[in-house]
């Protein structure tokens, strides 16, 4: 019998389901035990679930194919089958808070790619490197809940991965403003190019509420834990645009960025090199042995030859260099749909493993 936990994937059959269940295939921690998606896909098997829609370059594992998907808003059913759940579902904000809390109520931990709890006060929204400390409002969250395993957990926007981790690694010489423009693949739209023709040999500078998530979500990954809420940081300052760009994964950020405390290039470098977090020193299985890596070279990182370091789940910087306006300049780049979106749910479910917030309901 195995001793891995049991996993349900609820939104199972979109492009971040799928990613969840590519990364899943072999883990040595969690097995996929049930997929959940919409009434339209409930009773198929999952191959059937996603003919014609699999997006994903590696083909459907083999366990997974004859899983037969269950509606997602059977939450007792799917509950019973499960430790805990992912969640990347395609819904209203208000369907899918009240969705996750139905799990979390059924006392099934929720670990959510989606952004409707990022800013519920005792929701942890966590990047594993830098605020695994916010783990501990849970407590405070299954309070309020009225539960013993059940809880949620979220992870924050996919492009801002690009560049809070190096700001983050910079914090002792406190920012204090920033300026970013990220240039977003289609894939976090759930689109490629055959979906989405327009896209080919085109820009379009706008996607709706990114900008807004891109200055204030890195200011709660600041913050700390008070009275068994997370309260945000109130610096530095952050002004960003989002552009979304012909390219099917990785988003690229370009930072300008002022210090309180000015740091020499070199002191800027070794903080990069040298930053780790807990899944570092806990060896988690997905975790980047070198979270952040710097290129020296004068066009790198680039999305296409870089987006998949340590099986993208690094992330990619270069071109730091003084500015004539704001204290240095400085490119940064993620795998938005491994790291930015369900490699980073997956990290954090082993986090959260690691930590005892997790268990199986058995033990």
């Amino acid at each position: 019998m195995s001793d891995k936990l049991k996993v349900g994937i609820v939104g199972g059959t979109g492009m971040v389901g799928q990613r969840f269940v590519t990364l899943l295939d072999g883990h040595p921690y969690f097995e996929v035990k049930v997929i959940a998606a919409s009434k339209n896909s409930a009773g198929r098997t999952y191959e059937e679930a996603v003919a014609n829609r699999w997006k994903m370059s590696t083909p459907i594992p083999e366990a997974i194919k004859t899983l037969v998907v269950k509606d997602a808003a059977d939450v007792e059913e799917v509950a019973a089958g499960v430790d805990f759940v992912f969640c990347a579902v395609d819904m209203k904000k208000e369907e899918i808070k009240a969705l996750e809390e139905a799990y979390a109520k059924a006392d099934v931990p929720v670990v959510s790619n989606n952004s409707a709890h990022r800013w519920t006060p005792d929701v942890p929204m966590v990047i594993p490197e830098i605020n695994d400390s916010h783990l501990e409002v849970i407590a405070a969250q299954r309070k309020r809940l009225g539960t013993t395993r059940g809880f949620i957990a979220v992870k924050p926007n996919c492009s801002i991965q690009s560049y809070v981790p190096m700001l983050s690694a910079l914090m002792a010489f406190e920012p204090t403003t920033v300026v970013a423009s990220t240039y977003q693949a289609i894939s976090g739209a759930g689109k490629n190019f055959t979906d989405w023709p327009e896209m080919i040999d085109n820009v379009i500078p706008y996607i709706g509420g990114e900008e807004e998530k891109s200055e204030q979500e890195p200011l709660r990954i600041w913050g700390e834990v008070q009275n068994g809420e997370i309260v945000k940081a109130q610096a530095p300052l952050i002004t960003t645009q989002c552009i979304r760009v012909p390219v099917t994964d990785g988003h690229l950020a370009t930072v300008f960025v002022s210090f309180k405390n000015k740091p020499s290039k070199e002191q800027i470098l070794e903080a990069w090199a040298n930053y780790k977090g807990k899944p570092q020193t806990l060896e988690l299985p997905s975790a980047p042995k070198q979270f952040i890596k710097y290129f020296e070279e004068d066009n790198r990182p680039q999305t296409h030859l870089d987006r998949d370091i340590e099986n993208g789940m690094g992330i990619t910087v270069g071109r730091l260099r003084e500015d004539s306006l704001y204290d240095y300049k400085f490119v940064g780049l993620s795998h938005n749909t491994v790291r930015g979106a369900a490699g980073g749910a997956v990290l954090i479910a082993e986090l959260l493993k690691a930590e005892g917030y997790i268990t199986s309901k058995e033990a």
